[in-house]
């Protein structure tokens, strides 16, 4: 297939190129405006493939996205361009509204106007949170912050342009992703450096959120599926095979870096933290799709990625990252 993927050069986009491109042969064009968590290093590995291309822009510059849509004429358009990261969306959230609503209505203007397939890349907190069993692709939205929020109103902006226009789309909601190339402000990653550097390890609250955990791997290749089988105008939810809560993933991240238990620190708990997220899988699974990652194994895999990959997390250490670690949790890094 010949595609377009926008925010490819972010942690999740990365690795289902790197999948598409090293296991699928496909052609990619990444469109990514780079911002902090956007790295073309995160490329690295399939830069030199032919049929891959790199073009840095925004999802919201219409006339830029029009110029690279016109010029690779792809066969679909996949849309993993977003802000992530919930604590930044309580700081500042215009980021997530610009990326998140005006982003997403421009591409799909794009597709409209192109008759191109469209898959939307989704998460599950626009559930929010859970007590027992598991979301559905049927359970109503309740997203619990500006991120939640604004993803589900991209979602919901997607789902319309299906009934409305008849627009090929799908959506793909994924549990909590984790594997090589994550930005550290994320939980596993940052529990890893600091582990390794011998710095705190800021829990937050009581630390018994519970979150349903996907290699991003496993998730890559969920979307695939979606991509190739999925039915348009549907939600497919994506979720891992492993629910941990995150202290339990924070004691044995200890365990595996070697650090001390001394390092753990509860910290004050975020406003309107989810206390836990759980999704049923079945509708991709029928696709033909299962996790292969158990999470066990992942993590271990992920903390040795971590330790051998230096050269990837030092200039995010020494760089921005340091004066946002600060504001957020009034400390610095060692």
């Amino acid at each position: 297939m010949k595609l377009l993927v926008c925010g490819g050069a972010g942690f999740i986009g990365s690795t289902f190129v790197r999948e598409r491109l090293l296991e699928r042969g496909d052609e990619v064009t990444v469109y990514d405006k780079l911002t902090y968590a956007g790295r073309e290093e995160n490329l690295s590995e399939v830069a030199d493939r032919d049929g891959f291309r790199f073009v840095k822009g925004a999802i919201e510059d219409a006339e830029a996205l029009a110029a690279v849509l016109d010029e690779q004429r792809p066969d679909a358009i996949l849309n993993f361009a977003a802000e992530t990261h919930v604590d930044r969306s309580i700081a500042e959230p215009d980021a997530f509204v610009k990326t998140h609503a005006l982003g997403t209505y421009v591409l799909l203007e794009a597709a409209r106007e192109r008759e191109l397939r469209y898959l939307h890349v989704s998460t599950d907190e626009v559930y929010g949170s859970i007590e027992e069993g598991t979301f559905t692709e049927h359970s109503p939205l309740a997203p619990s912050s500006p991120y939640s929020a604004t993803k589900a109103g991209a979602d919901l902006l997607v789902l319309s342009y299906f009934h409305t226009y008849g627009l090929p789309v799908t959506i793909c909601r994924g549990s909590n992703n984790y594997g090589p190339y994550q930005y550290p402000e994320k939980l596993i990653p940052l529990m890893i450096l600091n582990a390794l550097h011998g710095d705190g390890l800021p829990v937050y609250g009581d630390g018994m959120q519970v979150r349903n955990w996907i290699h991003a791997r496993d998730f890559a290749r969920a979307i695939g599926h979606v991509l190739e089988h999925g039915e348009v105008g549907e939600v497919y939810n994506a979720g891992g095979p492993d629910e941990e809560p995150n202290m339990r993933v924070v004691e044995r991240i200890v365990e595996l870096t070697g650090a001390s238990p001394s390092q753990i620190e509860h910290v004050t708990d975020r406003p309107g933290h989810d206390r836990r997220y759980s999704l049923s899988s079945e509708k991709v699974r029928a696709l033909g799709w299962e996790p292969e990652v158990r999470f066990e194994q992942g993590l271990a895999d992920t903390v040795a990625w971590y330790r051998d990959n230096e050269q990837w997390w030092a200039p995010i250490r020494s760089g921005e990252y340091r004066a946002y670690y600060e504001r957020q949790y009034g400390r610095a890094l060692g």
